[in-house]
């Protein structure tokens, strides 16, 4: 995808996540109804009126690219060839509806070509920080109107930090934390584990529980775009998107980081 093109997406998208950030935090702020989807996981009108911000722009920005996002079932039936959007407008529902003070959850918008992410944008309103990478151009925390360049940490043996999920955190990723000796662990929810990577906050992010394509994505091109790699579990392969349904299986989330001895 050329380099041009993907640095105007993220100029013409910086808005529209701000304002899907903004929808969000209003409804955060008062009293709404929570829904509950066919698989049991909640949904309320934050989830959709963000969805319906950014397919709307995108479909204006990208007319031709095809769209899946969370909230269309039907888009999770599609059949990509080609290059495609995953959009989460809010990732990290449970965080949401925790009100906890912590502020882990997201927007996440992502470009997919050829099986990779190529293009990510994270935004986390409550936290006011927002994350974007373009694969092989590097990554990028914007706060206010400032921008840094982000990167993975130095590669280190000792005080490896490890991030996992706050709300489904397994019984496996506890036993690969234990086999690597790994004894401090962040425990925040959203795609903001991936960007924590990115920004050398943290090591490695090992997940065996299921997710779907749409809650990595993003998070996975920002922490490729400042070094870092997503493969899967056992065989250390690039970690891939398109797959069925767009669900995903276990994967290893890494910066510089690996250990003594690799996990087969």
């Amino acid at each position: 995808m050329d380099f041009s093109f993907l640095k105007n997406l993220r100029v013409e998208l910086e808005p529209v996540m701000k304002k899907a950030g903004k929808i969000i935090m209003d409804v955060y702020e008062r009293d709404h109804i929570v829904n509950e989807k066919s698989d049991g996981s909640p949904v309320t009108e934050a989830d959709t009126q963000a969805e319906k911000i950014i397919v709307q722009a995108i479909k204006s920005i990208c007319p031709d690219i095809p769209i899946i996002s969370e909230e269309n079932s039907n888009s999770h039936k599609l059949n990509v060839e080609g290059p495609f959007f995953l959009v989460d407008p809010l990732d990290g529902t449970k965080e949401f509806l925790k009100k906890d003070g912590k502020g882990a959850f997201t927007v996440n918008i992502a470009l997919i070509e050829n099986e990779v992410p190529v293009f990510g944008m994270v935004h986390a309103p409550a936290l006011k920080r927002s994350f974007s990478g373009i694969v092989g151009h590097g990554s990028i925390e914007k706060s206010g109107t400032q921008f840094t360049a982000i990167t993975i940490s130095e590669r280190k043996k000792i005080n490896i930090i490890a991030v996992a999920s706050a709300s489904h955190r397994d019984e496996e990723t506890n036993k690969w934390l234990k086999a690597n000796k790994i004894e401090r662990t962040i425990s925040i929810g959203s795609s903001l584990k991936f960007c924590l990577l990115a920004t050398g906050e943290a090591d490695v992010y090992p997940r065996f529980a299921p997710t779907m394509e749409w809650d990595t994505a993003a998070g996975d091109a920002i922490l490729r775009a400042s070094g870092g790699i997503v493969t899967n579990p056992f065989d250390n392969r690039e970690f891939k998107y398109g797959k069925k349904e767009f669900r995903n299986n276990g994967f290893i989330a890494w910066g510089k980081y690996r250990p003594p001895k690799e996990i087969t």
